[in-house]
């Protein structure tokens, strides 16, 4: 897959936004990536998670996991793929927690997804509970890379595509400075 196809289809539909944004992890950028623009279209979603299969290819996977709200329906979409569960963690009083009677078996093999990772914060929650409940990470997997890393808490990183926007420090951000407006997009509160 060419890199340039995941950005066309960003642009196609409307999820790459330029403005004034404060980031979950509370830091501000001139850019945004509304996944959920793209995985409205159940043929995007598709296209992006047999992509993201791609990244791990010849590996058994019995669950697929993302943290709501961004990874749900990617969650689902690439266990389809694997023809695997798909499952989703929600975030309960500041706590990343299994609901909704979802179970990870000591030593079934896990794939964390996500849709853009920033600061690695929440795939990172993610991981901490799948790990605690004896699931077997294989590794993780995004949409956007907006963090440059190859690996989280020691586990292999694949995303479709890497974008280096600027973000900048609330106190010594430009956007602040010029007064313009800001907008808090993400399912997070912004720490």
């Amino acid at each position: 897959m060419e890199k340039n196809a995941v950005m066309d289809l960003l642009i196609k539909t409307g999820a790459l936004l330029t403005g004034h944004f404060r980031l979950s992890s509370g830091k501000h950028s001139d850019k945004y990536i509304q996944c959920a623009l793209l995985l409205q279209w159940p043929e995007h979603a598709n296209y992006i998670a047999n992509e993201m299969g791609k990244k791990f290819p010849d590996k058994k996977i019995d669950i697929v996991i993302g943290p709501a709200i961004g990874g749900i329906t990617l969650a689902y979409e690439t266990a389809r793929v694997f023809k695997a569960r798909g499952l989703w963690t929600e975030r309960k009083e500041d706590k990343m927690i299994l609901s909704r009677g979802f179970k990870i078996e000591k030593g079934e093999n896990v794939l964390v997804v996500e849709d853009v990772i920033t600061t690695g914060g929440s795939v990172s929650e993610v991981i901490g509970l799948v790990e605690e409940l004896g699931g077997n990470i294989i590794g993780v997997s995004s949409i956007i890379n907006r963090a440059n890393a190859t690996e989280i808490k020691g586990y292999p990183f694949k995303s479709l595509l890497k974008l280096d926007f600027k973000t900048f420090e609330p106190e010594s951000c430009p956007l602040c400075e010029k007064g313009f407006e800001i907008y808090s997009p993400g399912s997070r509160k912004a720490l």
